[in-house]
């Protein structure tokens, strides 16, 4: 599912990828609006399941994990702490929770006030299932059970 949601540099939130136009991607934004607008060749556009985290262990994990290890801190409801708002402490606590392994010093208190506000934008829009399923990892292509019905 977090093929298709979509961070664009410079522009706040997130976006819903709907189509591809020529020389660019047709996104909606998530929010109240649910403005249509174009995002350009030239705009840094990154799908949140191409995003990981560093670790202490010199490995990443993917933004999909820590949005699950969130849901299950705080049983799938939005994080009522303020991405804005909340102090740099509180910020670092929430954090540690989602994700204890984190690099320290890659991973700044910024990364985080983003992590924290696209989770509570993701489940503002109903949007829960945050690592692909595995039936799904698994399904064959079209081309996949043609080979393996002549074999």
């Amino acid at each position: 599912m977090l093929k298709t949601i979509l961070a664009i540099t410079g522009k706040p939130g997130l976006f819903k990828f709907v189509n591809r136009g020529k020389n660019m991607l047709i996104v909606e934004s998530l929010d109240a609006a649910k403005k249509r607008q174009p995002a350009y060749a030239t705009d840094k556009v990154v799908a949140l399941s191409d995003i990981s985290i560093y670790t202490n262990d010199d490995a990443e994990v993917p933004l999909a994990s820590v949005f699950e290890n969130i849901k299950k801190e705080y049983e799938g409801k939005k994080v009522d702490l303020s991405p804005k708002k909340a102090s740099q402490n509180e910020i670092i606590q929430f954090f540690t929770k989602a994700l204890p392994t984190y690099d320290t010093d890659r991973v700044h208190v910024s990364d985080m006030r983003k992590v924290l506000a696209w989770y509570n934008i993701l489940i503002e829009n109903d949007i829960t299932e945050f690592e692909e399923k595995e039936e799904a990892a698994e399904a064959k292509t079209p081309a996949e059970e043609k080979t393996e019905a002549k074999a």
